[in-house]
């Protein structure tokens, strides 16, 4: 606005600046307000589509726990949990307290077979009261699944063979289903060994895990290497020249295998007494036996020993060890046969040369 002062009166001429047109400020009042308008519209379109998904999912809920068997899944699934639950806490618990390797590994395996029990006992009070209506359904679906299912119902009677019949527990080293090896677990289809051998040539660990269907109890059998009696008969044989002398040999032989296994003859003869209680079987002899066979080539030598299952190559590694070291010890009153071959004579030949003349 110009102001003009003439005698005392004053006259106010209009500017450009206050036309009568809309003003900037105005309008992004007016453009923020749509917006906002708009932004609620929407944002209580979303509030409604939202209670309304709520309503119609917790209607849909309410509709299926009223069904009695999806009540009684739930209820089936959350005790299954908590059986879970508490079985873990009590195997944390109680192996915590437990030394021996043995007992720790049963009572995992009790409390895990107890869990299971007790999950079956449960899902079956449970759906108790419709069990009845089942029973011939269960009946022709049980004989299919039967005949379908022999082998793992095998492998579980073969697991209840195992738990009472003592074929074998784990530590024992057996073989099993061609497969020699320390069983290292025992579940209700399947037996774990470590296995031994192969291209492993002794009875040593060559690293694979082999798992053999317990239902092999039933078709093969089970040899075990330390089952009630811990320990294994061996035997070597030592070629030795004739000539020698068998007195001073055979003495040798005797101290040097007393000394390797001497230690093993007082644990293997109790083993062997509870044997003796236990089965119908003779009083072996424990001690080690050398007896000498007479062959066209050498005297031989067989040394029979019994030595812990586990440490049957290195005790054997160790006698002949010492038994080469008492022959270079011996001043050729020792000497040890080898497969050589000697040409004492040969038929004579009659060669004979003769010249022919060839004419063209």
């Amino acid at each position: 606005m110009r102001a003009f002062s003439k005698r005392g009166a004053s006259l106010v001429f209009p500017t450009p600046d206050s036309a009568d047109k809309p003003r900037l400020t105005d309008k992004k009042i007016f453009f923020n307000n749509k917006l906002i308008s708009q932004w609620l519209i929407w944002k209580g379109f979303l509030i409604d589509t939202h209670i309304w998904l709520m309503a119609d999912f917790l209607s849909n809920l309410e509709l299926l726990l009223a069904n009695p068997n999806v009540s009684r899944l739930l209820e089936v699934a959350i005790g299954i949990v908590a059986i879970f639950i508490v079985a873990r806490i009590l195997k944390i618990f109680l192996t915590r307290y437990i030394k021996n390797t043995d007992a720790r590994y049963r009572v995992r395996k009790i409390i895990t077979f107890v869990s299971y029990v007790i999950i079956i006992l449960f899902t079956a009070s449970v759906f108790s009261d419709r069990l009845g209506q089942l029973t011939v359904v269960l009946g022709v679906v049980g004989a299919g699944i039967a005949f379908a299912l022999q082998e793992v119902i095998a492998s579980f009677a073969g697991w209840v063979a195992l738990s009472l019949g003592q074929f074998y527990k784990p530590g024992h080293r057996v073989q099993l289903g061609g497969i020699v090896g320390d069983v290292i677990d025992i579940s209700i289809l399947r037996t774990t060994l470590m296995e031994c051998g192969d291209w492993v040539k002794a009875d040593l660990y060559n690293g694979r895990i082999v798992r053999v269907a317990n239902s092999f109890v039933f078709k093969e059998p089970v040899y075990n290497y330390s089952g009630d009696f811990p320990f294994l008969w061996d035997e070597i044989s030592i070629p030795v020249k004739y000539g020698c002398d068998r007195a001073y040999t055979y003495r040798i032989l005797s101290q040097v295998t007393d000394e390797v296994f001497g230690d093993y003859i007082p644990l293997a003869q109790a083993e062997w007494q509870k044997m003796v209680g236990k089965y119908l079987i003779e009083d072996a002899q424990i001690e080690p036996m050398i007896t000498l066979v007479a062959n066209d080539n050498w005297m031989e030598y067989r040394i029979r020993f019994v030595v812990d299952y586990k440490r049957r190559r290195g005790k054997k590694s160790e006698l002949f060890n010492r038994i080469l070291d008492e022959v270079e010890k011996s001043d050729g009153r020792i000497v040890l046969a080898s497969a050589t071959f000697e040409l004492v004579g040969a038929p004579a030949l009659d060669v004979r040369f003769s010249r022919t003349n060839n004419s063209r």
